[in-house]
């Protein structure tokens, strides 16, 4: 009968505690799981005092057993329907539901034993005489009677049994049992043991609820900016070492260059005055001793052999000192060693000149790598300037015979540009009309004409750069109609704006260019003898090493910038160099400079064409051929420069004395001078195509009919000495739009037969080049640390952390301030040198090695922000949740929101990216939030899965007493606790995926 009234009682309070529960929280299964734990005597013990008598208690063992099935028994419950909040079900049980820890309760179990899991404090209630009610708990077993208090009859959330909770400051090791917290140790609400402080001096009292661990971060961020500093400051003075020994085995081999080609002179000089001598010599001796028959003189057989070979050696010497290095280190090895018996050129295996002498000598300075190359480079450049003085009156007119006389082998392929009827239209409107003519090897073209001339878009219409236009006629390289495109990796274009890297030395932007773009079979000591020679050639030994400045940081003066932005092209060694504009903001001096590294440039079969505005009379003669253009894009001229008086002296146009002749034929051509002759300027593109036998578009007919007689009659001979009229043979339309189909829409063939480093090996290069952008930028990177800290800071100490909330709230400022400053930071990844980008990509360079190099530098500051991040952060709001856990989660968004910050960079303008990273983060993060944002659109969010990341984490430092908490909380956001890796993969498969978009988008976006 007894256990029969046991059962109702139980069941109904059951019954009234489920209605309770279920209210507040909608957990049927945790009531259950609740109320099945009252059945070992938990309703006796909530009955009115004084309580019946206490039967004996059940064997300890079997209290364990019997909660032990019980578990068994609702396990598969709970994991079905609560497994979003329940990360093992064992462990969590344990963490709320097991007493075996600590046992002191079990004397009193009957009595004081009480629904509450581990991490509360929930005694009987004791009724209080002021208000008539039960403390803390307003559950009376018989309802207004203060003499029926009973214990804890609710467990729910924080919210609803807040009371039920072990108050911050002190631990609860049993639901019954209340204790303080002791010095250096500190507890915090719902504790069920103190944990002790990192620091001792932040909880020098009692009852402490929260270390004070905001020292421990500045610690931490000073350790931090320490490391930095030093790697900066180390890795500059290693690049500075790098120069100065750089630039001390350069002087040493300049030195030993100078005195070895002095040496060797001297020796020639010597040996010549001996012959002159040993001729006179036997002259007199002739004169003296002859006879009636020859005189024969008598000499030793070896001697003479040798003498007999040595007059020929030096009547040849031009020819053998145009030969390679090989041959002038073999005659240098003999000559210099008599002259100068301590210093010998030795030729190596690899054919390399090394500095050597007679008795071995210890290592040093004089014997590094550096100095044998640049030894060798050097001597070949000094070697080179002897030459061109001995040959100061060479003309361009025999260019190719004077290489085959001198025996210098040409490594450039040969390219001679023809283009014919060339038109090109935007839209409506025609840019050029009807050109004509060629570009030839070996010489180098001057293109002028006044302003809208279309001398620009001519020289982009000849290297292939016609991408949103429609052209019509062709251009043929070699004779055959191929794509030119196809030999992109041996032309070089100087573009009219200097488009070069500020943020590296000279020389670093010329090394770059070289060993991208020369072959990638290039012994190294080639490589440094060209980009030397055009150091030399260019004058820029005085600036090599200073920085070609930006916008904000002084750098290098605008002509000398001019002639880097030429060099980078010319140290590739070009076949077809093409030129915008290079003597642009050049005075005369540093115009002819220029002029004449282009000729040297043509002397090596090089087909040159520039466009140029005003050259003096000194400049312009120095130009082989002049291509003439009108305004509308026609051509009025185009052939060698010592011709061009002579044609328009035949159409009545003279230039007068002391007058520049391209300036008046461009007076003549704008309008401002009237030819004597009465020729009308608007007709010089007509009399241009009558005199060479061109066919006259059919637009242009009416000028035929003005021009009348004046029209000149067809030369004979061709303009350019080699060529022939280019007569335009009539072409079926459609198998002309179906070549220019072909050429604009098929990849091009690569035709150059040079073959340059792969990706990796540009990869690797290009990785170099922006370490030591990063390092030069290191003032910007430490601002972008320093904001981040402060955000920190102010995030840290504004959003408190709130048990009631797991720190959501803080979490939510997190991922919002964290993807506005890293997306930000990430433009300046890509934005700032998209010109650079199209250059190098025009050039042939890989868009990926360029892409993958700047996000792997990049990788630096997505590990190191998050640390500079957490360091203030966490140690200011001091969540449960270990640093280890927010680490991960913030590398993953900072990884997530790079690649975003790439594909805005890319895809947008600078202004419209910056808005974009200001404003998504804010918009993501507000509808992740929303109660009302549809699933689906929360999960395409990637702050809904960096904000369940933070929560997950967080959440499971809260056992025990948080068990209902936190399970309300997942359930109301819809995170599931089991996702914590999901979340992690999500984010960095998102930032994949834009890095994917934003590489997509770099290949297909034009230059705008």
């Amino acid at each position: 009968m007894r256990d029969a009234k046991r059962a109702q009682q139980l069941q109904r309070r059951c019954h009234q505690g489920g209605v309770a529960m279920a209210k507040h929280m909608r957990l049927p299964v945790l009531l259950l799981l609740a109320c099945l734990l009252l059945l070992p005597g938990i309703a006796r013990a909530q009955q009115s005092p004084p309580p019946p008598p206490i039967p004996p208690a059940p064997p300890l063992p079997a209290v364990e057993q019997e909660i032990n099935d019980l578990t068994k028994n609702v396990s598969g419950i709970i994991s079905d329907k609560f497994s979003f909040c329940v990360a093992d079900l064992q462990e969590d049980w344990n963490k709320a539901f097991n007493y075996t820890s600590n046992l002191d309760f079990v004397d009193q179990c009957l009595v004081e034993t009480r629904a509450c899991p581990l991490g509360s404090y929930c005694p009987r209630a004791t009724a209080n005489q002021t208000t008539g009610l039960c403390d803390p708990y307003k559950y009376q077993i018989k309802p207004n009677s203060t003499n029926s208090c009973g214990g804890a009859d609710m467990w729910a959330d924080i919210q609803s049994t807040e009371e039920i909770f072990c108050p911050a400051g002190y631990y609860c090791p049993a639901t019954t049992k209340r204790d303080n917290c002791s010095r250096g140790h500190f507890c915090r609400l719902g504790s069920t043991a103190e944990e002790k402080c990192i620091i001792k001096g932040s909880c020098h009292n009692e009852n402490i609820q929260k270390e004070n661990i905001v020292i421990l971060g500045a610690c931490i961020v000073g350790a931090l900016c320490l490391l930095l500093l030093i790697i900066y400051n180390c890795s500059d003075k290693f690049l500075s070492f790098r120069e100065r020994r750089k630039a001390r085995s350069r002087e040493n081999a300049i030195q030993l260059a100078r005195q070895q080609l002095k040496a060797q002179e001297g020796w020639k000089a010597a040996k010549q005055f001996a012959r002159r001598h040993v001729n006179g010599m036997q002259s007199h001796l002739s004169r003296t001793f002859s006879r009636r028959r020859s005189f024969h003189p008598q000499v030793d057989p070896d001697s003479s052999s040798r003498r007999v070979q040595e007059a020929p050696l030096m009547g040849h010497a031009k020819m053998q000192e145009m030969s390679d290095s090989a041959v002038f280190a073999a005659e240098s090895t003999s000559e210099i060693s008599e002259v100068m018996p301590s210093v010998v050129l030795d030729v190596s295996g690899e054919g390399e000149v090394i500095a050597t002498k007679e008795k071995p000598a210890p290592k040093g300075k004089h014997r590094s790598t550096h100095t044998q190359v640049f030894k060798y480079a050097y001597g070949e450049i000094e070697k080179e300037k002897f030459q061109q003085q001995e040959n100061k009156n060479l003309t361009f007119t025999g260019v190719i015979a004077m290489v085959k006389d001198q025996q210098k082998e040409i490594t450039r392929p040969l390219l001679k540009v023809e283009f014919r009827d060339l038109t090109l239209m935007l839209g409506k409107k025609k840019l050029l009309r009807s050109i004509n003519g060629e570009l030839r090897p070996g010489r180098v073209t001057a293109v002028m004409g006044p302003s809208g001339a279309g001398k620009t878009t001519f020289l982009n219409a000849v290297t292939g750069k016609v991408n949103g236009y429609k052209m019509t006629g062709s251009v043929l390289v070699n004779g055959k109609n191929v794509n030119i495109r196809s030999y992109k990796k041996v032309i070089g274009f100087v573009p009219q704006d200097d488009i070069v890297h500020g943020n590296l030395t000279v020389e670093e932007n010329l090394w770059f260019s070289a060993k991208c773009r020369l072959s990638a079979r290039m012994k190294h000591r080639d490589m440094v003898l060209i980009v030397e020679r055009v150091i030399d050639s260019l004058d820029l030994q005085g600036i090599r090493n200073s920085l070609v400045g930006t916008v904000e940081k002084r750098g290098i003066s605008g002509g000398q910038r001019k002639r880097v932005n030429v060099g980078i092209e010319m140290v590739m060694e070009p076949s077809l160099l093409i030129l915008d504009e290079p003597t642009s903001g050049l005075d005369s001096s540093s115009s002819q400079l220029l002029l004449r590294a282009l000729r040297h440039e043509a002397l090596e079969g090089v087909n040159v064409c520039a466009v140029v505005h005003q050259p003096s009379y000194t400049l312009y003669n120095m130009f082989d051929d002049l291509i003439l253009l009108a305004k509308g894009g026609l051509m009025v001229y185009n052939g060698p420069v010592k011709s061009v008086e002579e044609y328009f002296t035949t159409l009545g146009i003279h230039v007068p004395d002391r007058v520049n002749p391209p300036d008046h034929y461009i007076d003549i051509l704008e309008g401002i001078v009237k030819p004597e002759s009465g020729i009308k300027a608007k007709h010089l593109p007509v009399h241009w195509m009558l005199y060479n036998g061109y066919e006259v578009p059919s637009d242009m007919q009416d000028d035929i009919k003005e021009i009348g007689d004046q029209s000149p009659q067809i030369r004979s001979i061709p303009s350019m000495s080699g060529s022939t009229p280019h007569c335009l043979p009539l072409r079926n339309a459609f198998a002309e739009e179906r070549d220019r189909l072909e050429n604009n829409l098929s990849k091009p063939k690569d035709l150059s037969s040079r073959k340059t480093p792969g990706i990796f090996m540009q990869y690797k290069y290009y990785l170099g080049r922006v370490t030591k952008q990063r390092l030069r930028e290191a003032r910007l990177l430490a601002v972008d640390f320093l904001i981040l800290g402060l955000a920190g800071v102010c995030l840290g100490t504004i959003a408190k952390l709130s048990d009631k909330t797991f720190g959501m709230p803080g979490y939510i400022y997190t991922i919002i301030a964290v993807s506005l400053l890293c997306k930000i930071a990430a433009l300046r990844s890509f934005s700032l040198e998209r010109l650079q980008y199209f250059r190098e990509r025009e050039s042939g360079m890989s868009s990926l090695a360029y892409f993958l190099a700047r996000d792997t530098i990049d990788h630096f500051s997505t590990v190191v922000k998050p640390i500079i991040y957490l360091s203030m952060f966490y140690y200011f709001n001091n969540p449960r949740s270990t640093i280890a856990d927010n680490y991960i989660v913030l590398l993953a968004l900072v990884y997530c929101v790079t690649g975003i910050g790439y594909t805005f960079a890319i895809c947008f303008s600078p202004g419209s990216a910056q808005l974009c990273s200001a404003l998504v983060p804010v918009v993501l993060t507000l509808l992740s939030t929303q109660s009302s944002t549809p699933i689906f659109l929360k999960r395409l969010c990637y702050s809904k899965w960096a904000l369940e990341g933070f929560i997950i984490g967080n959440a499971k430092k809260y056992p025990g007493v948080w068990l209902i908490t936190r399970c309300a909380l997942l359930f109301s956001n819809k995170f599931d606790i089991h996702n914590y890796k999901l979340c992690i993969l999500i984010l960095f498969m998102y930032g994949l995926f834009f890095r994917m978009v934003a590489f997509a988008a770099m290949i297909l976006l034009k230059k705008r």
